[in-house]
Order: C-alpha cells, then structure tokens, then sequence
C-alpha cells in the first residue's frame, strides 16, 4: 500500500478549477482536463521514488495472476478524473482485435508514434466507464433515426436538409444513420452553410421545452465550441444524456460518443486510442471510422451502483479489464474490495484511513494509493473513494 501522485493533462477543453480544487493545488488559469492515476506509459503515475509502470515491470507478480495471464505483465487499467468546460470531439474506441491490426498496420507502414496521421497509439481496446461527480452533459450512440429526421423537421430546415438528412427516413436504422453521417463528414462548398443553416434555425427554439428545445441548445452548444463546423449535424444524430451525481455510461468498443460539460470518475481501459469522426482540428480517418463504429440506434443505458457490501457499491462494467467501485464507510470500517487484482483507490471527499499488513496509510481529498494484488486493507473515515481494479481476478 503506497501513495500514489498521478498526472494532469493540459487539454485545451478542460475546466480550470474542479481538478486544482479536489487535488488542493492552486488553480494557475490553465486548463486542468484530465487526471490520470494507472501506469499508462504516456503519463505512468509515481511512487517514492519510481514509477507506477517501473515498478511493475521489476514485481509484475504485483498485479495479480489471473490479470497476467489475461492481460501480460501490465495494468489493465486507467482510473481518471475528467473535467470538460466544453464539448470533445466525436471519437469511438476500438476492439481488441481491431486495435491490434491497427497498430500493427500503422507499424509497418511506419507511421512515427507523435505523426498527427497516427490513429492506434497502442494495441489495446478501450471500453470505459464514466461516473458523474456533478451534473454532467455527454452524447452517447446513435438516435433512432426517424425521430433524429423529426427533429430537424421540428427546427424547419428539413426541407434545405433534404439531399442529407433523407436517408434518415428512407432508409433502415444502421444503414441510415451511416450514409447520413458520413455525408456529413463530407460536407464542403456550399453544401458547407448547411450548419450555418441548422444554427440560425435553432435559435427560435432555444428556449423551448422538451426534446426540441434541448436538441436546439445542443445545437447552440455545439456551435459556440466549434462555429458552423459541417460535422454539427452529424453530431446531432446522437443522443443527448444527462447524468446525476453517482450515475454512470458505460460505453463500449465501436459506440459513438463525445462529453459536453462536467466533471466525473473515467475508468477504462490501458488505451490511449481514439478514432475521432468531426467536431476538431486532430486527424479524421474516415476510412477507419467505417471500420470501427457501431451505427445501430440505441437508447442510452445509465446505471447506478450496486450494493456489494456496507458502505460498498459496485458498478455494471461488462468488460473484463476493469471493475469500480464507490466506497463510503461512513461510521463503520470495510474491507477494500477486488483482492486478487491491483488495485489504485482516489479519494474525492473526506478523508481515509486504510490499515494494511505494512501500516496505516491517511488520505485526504484528492489522495490516491496502490494496493498490491494479494494485499488485504481497511478502509474508515469519512471519505468518498472511487476502487479501480482489473476485472479478472
């Protein structure tokens, strides 16, 4: 059981404050979008002395025996704090199969590892899960698409849309959806203004109730991000989910998404690789896209936490790289979960004290620390924590 010291991400999109204020670091006015505690080797975390990813490779016995045999001598996971100001770009993650043969054709034709072209920055998939810490905006997967088709209709400009958006209703589900969509991905010229068009047309219902009004405001979102940018109507195939403090989207290799506003808990797994498809300035390899995304319509699925244990909720994660789990002792004292497995452990409220074979070992907001696999430990305190760890164990 040892302190652990994560690093942050300067993405563009981030917020300033949410990430300074849980670390009790002083906010400087950059943006702070991620932080990331794993052993990822783009930003592995430290320990006394090494790195999370150093120590790994010199004990992998560390991470677990049925993780090994999985997964090889790595950690399967990354836990992350994610705070966007604004919206992300739209990007889906691939399968296991999928990334391998990206990143071993990208290999080969010898694509540099930094090129702005490079799409697999590794041979991993990237499954992932996000708990809400506040209210928080995303998109997640595709809308049916003749209520898609009704909502643009809604806003009057279904008829300027016609020779785009017509296969929303001429055409079925996934086969919709994906000539749609990659129309849209293709737009230029005068064909280009079409956003322009969708963006004037929202503003007359930006203040309506129901589906219309907040397919409006996503519109108008969107648009101050990213200003008549051809991929907003692309963006606007896809669901619109608000999540509650403590609820979850678990999002799945091949399912189109992109975070709008909010700060949450991002477990996923040891991957750094995005497929982007609109809505930014970075490498959009169509090609790829067709590949990986999953174009059927689906309703969004959010869940809750379940009760394990007093004091210990778990939460659905169809995946075997990771599982998570919600710890808040309260007035008792719990046994740390997933024993058989690394774990990282981050505390976001309160404070924590977990007693272990080597000590006792204090945390406070913002604190996180590394369990070995066959390690036992208590948790007490006041705290909120959030438990990564792999999902075979």
């Amino acid at each position: 059981m040892q302190s652990l010291h994560g690093t942050v991400q300067h993405y563009a999109w981030g917020t300033t404050d949410a990430i300074p204020n849980l670390l009790g670091v002083p906010a400087d006015g950059r943006p702070f979008a991620e932080y990331w505690l794993g052993a990822h080797h783009v930003a592995p975390s430290r320990l006394d002395g090494t790195t999370l990813d150093a120590l790994l490779r010199e004990r992998p016995t560390l991470i677990g025996d049925r993780s090994r045999t999985s997964f090889g001598d790595q950690l399967p996971y990354l836990l992350k704090v994610l705070s966007a100001r604004h919206a992300l770009s739209l990007q889906v993650h691939p399968s296991r199969e999928q990334a391998q043969e990206g990143y071993a054709r990208e290999n080969e034709a010898g694509i540099a590892p930094d090129a702005p072209e490079r799409t697999y920055k590794d041979d991993w998939p990237k499954p992932e899960i996000l708990i809400a810490l506040e209210e928080f905006h995303t998109r997640s997967g595709f809308r049916d698409p003749r209520r898609t088709a009704s909502l643009f209709a809604g806003l009057g400009v279904a008829g300027e849309l016609a020779s785009v958006i017509g296969p929303l209703t001429e055409r079925k589900g996934p086969a919709a959806l994906a000539e749609v969509f990659l129309d849209v991905l293709s737009l230029d010229g005068e064909r280009a203004q079409l956003s322009e068009l969708v963006c004037a047309a929202a503003m007359a219902h930006k203040d309506d109730e129901g589906e219309l009004g907040e397919f409006a405001r996503t519109v108008l979102e969107l648009d101050e991000v990213f200003p008549t940018d051809p991929g907003i109507p692309a963006a606007l195939l896809m669901n619109r989910v608000t999540l509650q403090p403590g609820e979850a989207l678990f999002v799945p290799a091949g399912h189109m998404h992109a975070h709008l506003r909010g700060t949450g808990i991002e477990v996923m797994a040891n991957s750094d690789n995005v497929v982007r498809g609109g809505l930014t300035t970075k490498h959009v390899d169509v090609t790829e896209l067709v590949k990986v995304v999953e174009f059927s319509p689906s309703d969004p699925v959010v869940t809750r936490p379940e009760p394990v244990a007093p004091g210990v909720d778990r939460y659905p994660a169809p995946c075997p790289e990771f599982d998570v789990w919600r710890i808040a002792p309260g007035t008792a004292t719990v046994t740390v979960p997933g024993v058989g497995s690394a774990r990282i452990l981050l505390v976001v409220s309160g404070t924590a004290e977990l007693a272990g074979r080597d000590g006792t070992l204090h945390l406070g907001r913002g604190g996180s620390c590394f369990l070995a696999a066959d390690e036992q430990a208590t948790l007490s305190g006041d705290a909120v924590a959030f438990l990564a760890a792999s999902g075979v164990r």
